[in-house]
């Protein structure tokens, strides 16, 4: 049973705001918040370097909608246990695994076993997503939408081969899914084409800075325009996941954040949120005209093709990374509403499994631990507010996901937190909890630490210390009317 945690004199980032408070938690829960003053970032970084390393800001625990964890099947890389430990490490406090395990989570007994698999193993809060194929369609009805996310879609090879890509089983998971359709896209005629080409020029396992032009720009966009077009034409939410190019931003419009920044009536009184069942109205809500969100990863963010010249395949992922263009406009849509959220698509291999070519070399790197104290590094740089980053990261995907009582710091609300402190250091192999054990950022430096992680109000994570056992993680529950 966890016990009364108070955290006194504390900064908090939540709902737009940077507060100095007094914060209570007891059981799972937050009981109380005493607010003292509000600060904006500039004061908040003075406050920090004035008191010292040792004083942490408060952050929402860190949602991300796309982990492999690699259980069941693919458990030499990573499961469940090692990759949410890295997470906890890392402020995130829940998240959401992806089918293209073995066997993949495509039936609904596949679905009970890695729920019973997350009841056992996982270390922070977990859901799986269910994914679609060619014969799949006629089970999506029967998903319980308390229990699963979304139903993830692959319009393009990756990982796993779990296309779809014959055009009636492609439009029967847009008409059937009562849950978010959260696709990859990638068009696979495009990417066959031009890796054939690139073979007939460079080799059978073409060197990795051809990887982008080989998982190409164009195949993106073509998938994705295809996705588009069939969500507007059945009413389905699509959820892009990892986009990658500054066309694809174009297929929303630039709005005004769900969560501004100020304005106090933009956000429902603590009163009227003392509930766990009472979570804002999500403003990703399909209209029953369709309705399209884009998630933003970490590699997309943090690396564009230059540097494939000295990280070679360790930043070899699916979709690739592109050009620094792409890479900037990316960043821009953080600010501006077209990026809905932030995740991380982290994927362990074994370093074995990285040698080679475009050809050879696994797809996909382990970003879960370090996604937090990167993305501060990138409000340290300018490139977004800590509100923003909390919107990104911890509201937004709350809401577009229906989560119930997580996300947010408030009162009645779960206690899911990170405390981040001021204090620079360069990541290295022996930082890493991963089993995969290494990181593309190894080298880097960084301003912010994750030094401890609250889950359902138990401290699970001290500075390098893990509780004992996983009898405080819980399966995410999702409103059922969203």
């Amino acid at each position: 049973m966890a016990e009364k945690i108070c955290l006194n004199d504390i900064v908090y980032v939540s709902d737009g705001r940077i507060r100095r408070a007094d914060i209570v938690v007891e059981g799972e829960l937050i009981s109380q918040i005493t607010d003292k003053e509000e600060i904006d970032q500039a004061q908040l970084i003075a406050y920090l370097d004035e008191r010292g390393e040792e004083t942490s800001v408060v952050l929402p625990g860190v949602i991300d909608d796309h982990v492999h964890s690699r259980e069941p099947g693919l458990t030499h890389k990573g499961d469940l246990a090692s990759e949410t430990h890295a997470a906890a490490a890392g402020g995130v406090t829940s998240i959401m695994d992806m089918p293209n395990v073995v066997p993949q989570t495509t039936s609904l007994e596949a679905l009970a076993e890695r729920q019973a698999m997350g009841k056992a193993h996982a270390f922070v809060n977990y859901a799986f997503h269910f994914g679609a194929t060619n014969s799949n369609a006629h089970l999506l009805p029967q998903l319980d939408a308390t229990r699963v996310p979304a139903v993830k879609l692959f319009m393009g090879s990756s990982t796993g081969g779990m296309l779809v890509d014959h055009g009636d089983a492609l439009r029967a998971v847009f008409e059937r899914s009562p849950l978010p359709i959260m696709v990859h896209c990638e068009d696979s005629a495009i990417i066959a084409e031009n890796m054939r080409l690139a073979k007939e020029r460079y080799g059978d396992d073409p060197d990795v800075v051809h990887h982008a032009e080989i998982r190409s720009r164009e195949a993106c966009i073509a998938s994705s325009t295809l996705a588009v077009k069939l969500a507007r034409e059945t009413g389905a939410r699509l959820h892009i996941a990892h986009v990658t190019t500054k066309e694809e931003l174009d297929f929303v419009t630039k709005t005004p954040s769900p969560l501004p920044l100020k304005g106090e009536s933009d956000y429902p009184s603590r009163a009227d949120n003392n509930s766990l069942q009472n979570i804002p109205p999500s403003p990703f809500r399909g209209s029953g005209e369709g309705v399209c969100t884009l998630e933003a990863c970490l590699p997309h963010l943090l690396f564009c093709d230059d540097d494939y010249a000295s990280l070679g395949t360790r930043i070899k992922c699916n979709p690739s990374v592109k050009t620094a263009a792409d890479r900037e406009a990316l960043r821009e849509a953080l600010n501006d509403g077209r990026i809905a959220v932030v995740a991380t698509d982290h994927a362990p291999h074994l370093l074995t499994e990285k040698q080679g070519g475009c050809a050879r070399a696994a797809s996909g790197m382990p970003m879960v631990q370090f996604s937090l104290v990167a993305m501060l590094q990138l409000a340290d740089e300018g490139v977004l507010s800590l509100p923003r980053l909390v919107e990104l990261m911890c509201h937004n995907p709350a809401r577009l996901f229906a989560i119930e009582g997580r996300g947010f710091i408030r009162e009645g609300m779960k206690a899911d937190l990170a405390l981040v402190c001021r204090k620079p250091w360069t990541l290295t192999a022996a930082d890493v909890v991963s089993r995969c054990a290494w990181s593309p950022l190894e080298g880097r430096s960084f301003n912010w630490r994750v030094s401890q992680t609250y889950c359902n109000g138990r401290l699970i994570y001290d500075k390098g210390a893990f509780a004992n056992d996983n009898e405080h993680a819980c399966a995410l529950t999702f409103s059922a009317e969203r």
